[in-house]
């Protein structure tokens, strides 16, 4: 029988779509399930994002041109002029959602067997990316005691090697929530500059921040003009996962033009999406306003829940909307499949994502989960109350699985 490739057989599970199965089944089975595995965010998308898809004039859903619509192009330069980011169009090259804007940049400045810098836990798909691209992960970890904070430079420096090309951030951070300073961005902008190494910044959730904070990004430091290059999508921002539009951004003609041969190679982003995702740039700022607000209180609540149960360790979020916790548990992956094949109360049970899979480390967050906080309120308070009693119940099954995985080897 022929076989597939070892590149196939590298690319790892999906940490957050993996329990899919024992979702399906629990559903099955009568069981409501509170999400709290994945982030798709429940804000309704902007009406001009959808009327402007309603309402179009098309007779030919055509091609567009292999870097996206001129004229979105230009009206995404002007929402990050509203940013301190100052760059135009021709900086700007469309994408079919971020995690092509990151397949293309893994691209456009790797060779195989170069080397990513990665501080982690961090987004799962970028180690699926790395392998996609036959790029190596390098990760310096961050810890939960010091809520997630960029680790040392020193702890980078050690890391960089002749293969090194570039470091990526997520900021603020899928999955930790955590968002880097000014100073943290000075610090791995001074880090590049002198290794003259390339530095990603995943920017999606920019709008996302919280307690009076503000997002600073990479493209705002001048140093960098050759050296930044940002991953950005509509996603998040505007509740439009179901588009798959992201977009690079970089000064770098270099970086920009080898990404434009990968954006020929697959023709065109999405003809519809683009209307959409141009149309979703005239939302009034109360969308953005409204929206961070309902994620704040989320967050507040959900933190708030948390801290009340023994035994659960969180780091405060002060973005995006996500949080790692650290769980009275030996194997999270374990307890997650456990909640949903054998646990429920009155028939509603709770999907968490274990943080493992947000590791290239091994034995790292195996007792670690992260939470998507994108339920509204009364759902949030459900869950916790779900999982509160789950972690007392499992205390008693726990004992019995380890002896019985100790006994078996």
């Amino acid at each position: 029988m022929p076989v597939v490739s070892r590149k196939g057989r590298a690319m790892p599970e999906s940490p957050i779509r993996k329990l899919a199965p024992y979702a399906e089944k629990a559903a099955k089975e009568g069981k409501h399930i509170f999400h709290l595995n994945i982030g798709q965010p429940d804000i309704k998308t902007p009406v001009e994002a959808l009327d402007a898809v309603r309402n179009h004039k098309l007779d030919i859903l055509a091609y567009s041109h292999s870097a996206g619509f001129e004229s979105f192009r230009k009206k995404l330069a002007g929402y990050y002029a509203k940013h301190d980011i100052t760059i135009t169009s021709d900086d700007i090259l469309v994408t079919t959602g971020g995690s092509e804007a990151l397949i293309f940049t893994m691209g456009s400045i790797t060779d195989p067997g170069d080397e990513i810098i990665v501080p982690e836990p961090f987004y799962a798909n970028y180690y699926s990316f790395s392998t996609q691209s036959t790029v190596k992960v390098v990760p310096v970890i961050s810890k939960i005691d010091d809520g997630f904070a960029l680790p040392s430079i020193k702890n980078f420096e050690k890391l960089i090697t002749p293969k090194t090309k570039a470091i990526l951030i997520c900021n603020p951070g899928n999955p930790t929530g955590y968002l880097y300073s000014k100073e943290e961005i000075k610090q791995l902008s001074a880090l590049a500059t002198k290794y003259d190494l390339f530095l990603i910044s995943d920017e999606v959730y920019r709008e996302f921040v919280y307690d009076n904070s503000e997002h600073y990004s990479i493209l705002q430091e001048k140093e960098l003009k050759d050296h930044a290059i940002v991953v950005d999508s509509v996603s998040k921002r505007y509740s439009m996962c179901g588009a798959r539009i992201g977009c690079i951004v970089s000064k770098n003609k270099n970086v920009m033009e080898t990404a434009m041969k990968f954006a020929q190679a697959r023709l065109s982003p999405p003809t519809l999406a683009q209307i959409a995702s141009e149309a979703a740039l005239d939302a009034p700022e109360s969308y953005y306003k409204n929206t961070v607000a309902k994620y704040k209180q989320r967050r507040n609540t959900l933190i708030e829940g948390l801290r009340r149960i023994p035994g659960v360790k969180v780091a405060i979020p002060q973005g995006a909307f996500y949080c790692i916790a650290e769980l009275p548990v030996i194997d999270a992956n374990h307890f997650a499949t456990w909640l949903l094949d054998e646990f429920h109360v009155d028939k509603q049970t709770v999907m968490v994502a274990p943080a493992s899979g947000f590791y290239s480390s091994p034995n790292e967050g195996l007792n670690q989960v992260r939470i998507a906080y994108v339920l509204n309120r009364r759902d949030l308070k459900k869950a916790i109350a779900i999982l509160a009693v789950a972690l007392e119940k499992y205390a008693t099954v726990e004992p019995l699985i380890v002896e019985e995985s100790n006994y078996s080897t």
